[in-house]
Formats: structure tokens, sequence, C-alpha cells
């Protein structure tokens, strides 16, 4: 096996064009494992996880650009440096003269960028070099889109004081999703314009909500992303109080929608007041509050509570005038789900449908994993975790499940120098088929992402993974339900129907909502408890 490190001072680039190069090498025929991303402390760490141990990587800087190749031959990783280079050197050109008053220019910095000639900066860099950009976009008068993730809780205070001062969202650090009029930022669904406006901490949270009111027939005016910790007490949740005045001065918003997990509890008051002091209902759906949520859309005043992001969105279309406030799934539709599954795998529970062994979760959106974890401690089901909020659910490895298991796969442990799997979902079959081969697993959960930003064709990869863990299951004469949560939109770029035919025609049971998809795995687990 040969290796090669190369370093090239002073050479910044984006955060996601460099994780998708790294993609695309990794892919290439003879190479065994690459990184390519600037010489932050974590994609050091990746490096020296590879194998590597120059001195050149150690006097390396976060300005600075690393390549590491590993592969079957020298010819390779010559091959491979100069698919690196090229396509560096392709990237956008900035735009001058009168091009840079276009919508698609592209500026090497935000000082190129002319007055009035836009509204949102979005920032994907490193974290190291994130807060100095947003503070760069602020005093051009900008507001801030950041999805640039490992910002200081103190960075961001300050980023957001000084938004709010200038009356200028700053929508994270670490914000995956927003639409805003219509424009999607990060990963984003395509939805049709209606009269919900939203403000979420949490990214596929969100595109969930976004995919069920697209489903209902209804559709937004905005959907401001906030990053995960504005509702903590240290930021005081800002941009979530600039966001809902934003919807409340809106014409075309009709009701108000606010995602997060738990807030701080002064925090969360303020919120709540806010909501009541406006002029229109809403719905909050605060994700895992213990002993709160009763369901049904109940609540005092103009604001409604909601138990899961199906429910949120289904009472927030109710509100609108768009239906009745029905679930996509009632329950004697998971119920015929389980005898479908009984009538397939006629070795479930002797017919019966339900499942003796384990569940093991893959996810690659962390809200939808902590929502499955919480939908079954519900229903009395206790599910271990990499990011369980009961210590002794924590998993000592994560590498290793535990009983009932769900992994967020987008957490840092996972992502350090590597894709996203919103981005990759490929990197999940690995593991998916190692949960398959267990013979105490009896059920498989996963999550397919749509939308801009993400992969072209999820369900493709996930659906060959789906068809060899029915062959070993097969081979091990036992039976393996797999269910696939899809979130999506008919608008969608990888086109939903397809998507979802790819994984049924795979042998996936396929649902569109990941609380029904939870409650399904409650069934198959033979608890028929459900608490909202």
């Amino acid at each position: 096996m040969f290796e090669r490190l190369t370093v090239k001072k002073d050479a910044y680039y984006d955060s996601v064009v460099l994780m998708r190069l790294t993609q695309e090498v990794q892919r290439l025929a003879g190479i065994t494992d690459a990184l390519v991303g600037m010489a932050t402390d974590l994609n050091k760490d990746s490096a020296r996880a590879m194998g590597f141990a120059d001195p050149e990587l150690e006097e390396a800087g976060p300005n600075d650009l690393i390549v590491a190749l590993v592969g079957e031959e020298e010819k390779i990783l010559d091959e491979a440096g100069k698919v690196v280079a090229a396509r560096l050197e392709s990237r956008p050109r900035p735009r001058t003269g009168a091009e840079s008053t276009r919508p698609e220019a592209v500026y090497s910095s935000l000082s190129e960028v002319p007055i009035g000639g836009g509204g949102v900066a979005a920032i994907s860099v490193p974290g190291t070099y994130a807060a100095r950009e947003a503070r760069a976009a602020l005093r051009r008068g900008l507001h801030v889109f950041l999805f640039s993730d490992n910002v200081s809780l103190e960075d961001e205070r300050v980023l957001k004081e000084t938004g709010r001062r200038e009356g200028l969202l700053v929508m994270g650090p670490d914000c995956g999703t927003a639409v805003i009029g219509g424009i999607g930022l990060g990963f984003a669904n395509k939805v049709r314009p209606g009269r919900i406006g939203i403000v979420a901490a949490s990214g596929t949270g969100l595109q969930q909500a976004l995919a069920v009111i697209d489903r209902l027939g209804e559709g937004i005016t905005h959907a401001i992303g906030t990053g995960g910790r504005d509702l903590r007490r240290e930021i005081g949740a800002i941009t979530t109080l600039m966001g809902l005045d934003i919807l409340e001065q809106d014409e075309a918003t009709a009701v108000k929608m606010v995602i997060s997990k738990p807030p701080h509890e002064e925090v969360r008051r303020r919120v709540i007041a806010a909501l009541e002091g406006g002029s229109k209902p809403s719905v909050v759906c605060f994700m895992g509050e213990e002993g709160g949520m009763p369901g049904a859309g109940a609540g005092a005043g103009k604001v409604r509570f909601a138990g899961d992001l199906e429910e949120a969105a289904v009472v927030a279309c109710s509100l609108a005038g768009a239906g009745a406030g029905r679930e996509l799934y009632p329950q004697e539709e998971i119920e015929a789900i389980v005898r479908g599954v009984a009538a397939r795998m006629p070795g479930a529970g002797g017919g019966t449908g339900r499942v003796g062994g384990h569940l093991r979760g893959l996810y690659g959106g962390g809200t939808l994993c902590e929502e499955t974890m919480t939908v079954l401690a519900r229903s009395g089901i206790e599910v271990y975790s990499n990011v369980a909020w009961r210590p002794e659910l924590l998993l000592e490895d994560p590498e290793m499940s535990h009983a009932h298991t769900c992994i967020d796969m987008g957490d840092d442990y996972f992502t350090r120098g590597r894709p996203h799997p919103m981005l990759e979902p490929g990197l999940r079959a690995p593991r998916y088929l190692r949960e398959a081969r267990d013979p105490d697993v009896g059920i498989l959960l996963f999550d397919v992402v749509l939308g801009y930003g993400c992969h072209p064709d999820p369900a493709g990869v996930m659906a060959e993974a789906v068809r060899e863990a029915a062959e070993i299951a097969r081979r091990g004469g036992r039976a393996l339900v797999q269910i696939a949560v899809v979130v999506g939109t008919s608008g969608d770029p990888q086109g939903l129907a397809g998507q979802e035919k790819a994984l049924r025609d795979a042998g996936a049971v396929v649902l569109s909502s990941n609380y029904a998809a939870a409650r399904l795995v409650a069934l198959l687990l033979g608890s028929g408890r459900f608490s909202r």
C-alpha cells in the first residue's frame, strides 16, 4: 500500500467543495482512503488515523490545504492527485463588472460583494474561519446562513447580538436547512408556497415538517433555521425571536411553527410569551420534552403543542385551513402494514408480524434519530444510542450496537474527515450489513433524505444494501423487517416517487413519516402503547 501527503500553504477552499471532492477521490479505482480538507485539528486527526505522521502535517495550520491519499500503486496516487488539482482549479471564476449583479454571481471573498448585490450570505467554511466571515457579511449588511459548525458558543452569541442590533438574521452556526422566499439554503426541499411560516433549530426536523406539509397540500412562506444552540440559555433564542417577529409582520404568513429540542426553561417561557403576544395562531414542537406535550394539538390561547414532527405539521396545516388535522398514517393503517409484514414474512412472530429480534436504526438525520428514541420510550421501549439523552443508554462504543439501538451517523464521530450521510449514503452500507448479519436483529430502520444539496440518488444506493440484507436474512432462515423513512417532496430533484419505488422494489417498507415508522417499530416489537 502506498501513501502520499500534500500540504498546500495558504490555500483556502469551501468545506462542502472539499467534502464532495474527498467523496469523488475515494471512489477512484485503487484508492483505499482519501482526505481532502483544510488542516483543522479534526482533519489532522483524521489524517493521523489514516497512518500519516509527517512533520509537514504537524506544522500545517487551518489556512493550509491537506491532501492525504492511500492507494494500491504510486501511479494511482498520481492520477488521484491530478483529479484533485483539476477539480480545485476548475472552481467557478468570480464575476466582474455587470456580471457581478446577477443572482448566480460567485465571489472570491465577501469584500467583493457589491452593496445591495445580495440579501443572504451562505457561509460553509471550516469553523476556524466561520465567525470571521460571518462578521464580514454582517458588516456588508447581509443576513447570514452559517452552515459551518465548530463555532464557539461565545462567537455565536456575539454574532447574533450584532445581527440583532443591525436587524440581520444569523441562521446558525451548524444551520443545515432554510427556505427563504422560496429559495432553499443548505439541505432544502422544494416546497410549494403557502401560509405556514417556520422557525426551526433543527435541519432534518425542519425537512420532515416541510415534507409533511407539502404532502397535505399546504405550503410555506419562510422556513428560518437558527442552528441547534439558539434556544440554550447562553444564546437566549435571539434568532428564534427575530424569526418569529419576521413571520408576525409578514402578511402572507397565517400560521407560525417552532421546532426545537427542549429549550432552557427561561428561554422556553420567552418564546411562548412571544407567540402568545402575537396575532397569529402557532404550533410548537419541543421534541422529547418531558411531561409536556399531550398531543392532538393541545394548548391554550394562540399556542398549540405537538409531541412529534408529523403532528406539528398536521396541526399547522389544520390551522391554515388545509385538512382537518388528520394523521398521515392512522393507527389502522399502521396495523395493516404489520399484517402485510406477517403475510410477506410468515416466520415473523408465528405469522403475527411481531418480531422477536432487536431494532437497529441507522440515521443520517440526528433529529429523526432522537424522535424515534423518544417515541419508542413513550411506548416502553428503551433504545441505546450514541446520542442518547439518558447516560445509562449512551453507547460505550458508537461502533458497537447493544440491544435496541439507534445511531446518528451524521454525528461528528462518524463524519470527521468524511462526507455526511446525506451527501454519501453509501457510507452507512457496511454498518447496515453488519447489523443485518447479527442473528439477534429483527428490524433495520433508516432514513433517506431528499432535496437540494443531498445525494442525487440516495434510495438507489440504499436499495442495494436492502437487497443484500434480505439475502443475508434468507440464508440465515430468519425474518428481517427493513423500514425506510423517505423525507422529501414531489418537487425534489431526486424524484420522490422513483426513490420510494426503488426501496419498495428492494423489499423495504416505505413510510413518509418518521413518527409513523417509530409507531410501526413499536407494534412489531409487541408494544401497542402510544402516547404523544
